[in-house]
């Protein structure tokens, strides 16, 4: 609803007044009922606390027309002191650190995070133009030369990911691995073959390598006919004829040994199976950004930006 600017009298409190002379460079008005008239007095400049407001527009949810209305400016106003907010970032008070890394994209904007599982934090976040794992291998280093110790890695299910760290343990998200089946096999199979290799994915987190690899490994000496199957094309060319079954199962055979990282090292070092803790983190700014529609390409950035950073 648009404010009413309009002048009450300040003697008979009627609305209806009009603008009269300017009296000292300050503009006058008159009653139309009592004929009283009285000079507009100076308004006050209101004092905004810019964080305050950006806390409130960020976290809380408020849009510009709310906080135009709470503050009694204009939205313009109210956009010129979020400009001029800069975000601060508080590190994170540990030195060992487990990363949980991925990138993900708000519109047109690829963000590169990597957050502490032990602490909770981002530590750092890129904007880049693409995934790829230089960027990856970069930031990692750059995170050891500020002093930080990475003691292990949590990833996704990126085929060139795996291993790219050196001697850093990298574990692989067990919830990816299963989506990776799940794409293969479909999520109701009909082959008796993929519904049990369906049942098998579904104990990858609650069992251990050993159980695991022995019931991978009965599961492929049951049906390694039906792997082998083959059948000939019309120009006489052999194929396989289960090749998304076979895709699964070599998926789960070349990652086995980045799925039970976290089990290797349990006396050690408390390392997380999937990246769930990121992707809720990437799920939250998500839901915020999208509240406010049709935000200029820096803006975005911003609130991305303060959002990270003040998310603990």
């Amino acid at each position: 609803m648009a404010r009413n600017y309009k002048r009450c009298c300040c003697s008979c409190w009627s609305n209806r007044t009009k603008k009269d002379w300017k009296r000292r460079w300050r503009q006058s008005y008159k009653c139309s009922i009592c004929g009283y008239v009285w000079i507009q007095s100076r308004r006050k400049k209101s004092v905004l606390d810019n964080e305050h407001m950006y806390k409130e527009y960020s976290i809380h949810k408020q849009t510009y027309n709310e906080l135009a209305n709470k503050y009694s400016v204009s939205r313009k106003t109210i956009q010129k002191t979020l400009d001029s907010f800069a975000p601060t970032h508080c590190r994170s008070p540990w030195k060992d650190v487990v990363l949980l890394i991925d990138t993900t994209y708000f519109g047109d904007i690829w963000i590169m995070a990597f957050k502490d599982a032990r602490s909770k934090k981002i530590l750092m976040y890129d904007v880049v133009e693409h995934e790829n794992k230089d960027s990856y291998a970069n930031w990692v280093k750059k995170l050891q030369k500020e002093g930080w110790n990475v003691l292990a890695i949590v990833c996704d299910g990126k085929r060139w990911l795996l291993g790219w760290f050196g001697d850093i343990p990298t574990q692989m998200c067990h919830f990816h691995q299963a989506q990776i089946i799940r794409r293969y096999i479909t999520k109701q199979p009909i082959l008796e073959a993929n519904k049990s290799l369906k049942k098998i994915v579904s104990w990858l987190s609650r069992t251990d390598r050993v159980c695991f690899e022995s019931e991978l490994e009965r599961w492929y000496n049951k049906y390694e006919s039906f792997l082998k199957g083959k059948g000939t094309r019309f120009d006489w060319k052999q194929y396989y004829v289960h090749r998304r079954t076979r895709s699964a199962y070599f998926s789960l055979k070349r990652n086995l040994k980045y799925l039970f990282i976290y089990e290797e090292y349990m006396n050690q070092i408390d390392i997380p199976n999937t990246t769930n803790a990121i992707e809720a983190e990437f799920s939250h700014i998500k839901y915020k950004v999208n509240l406010h529609r049709w935000l200029r390409k820096d803006r975005k950035l911003k609130l991305i930006d303060y959002i990270l950073k003040s998310r603990y």
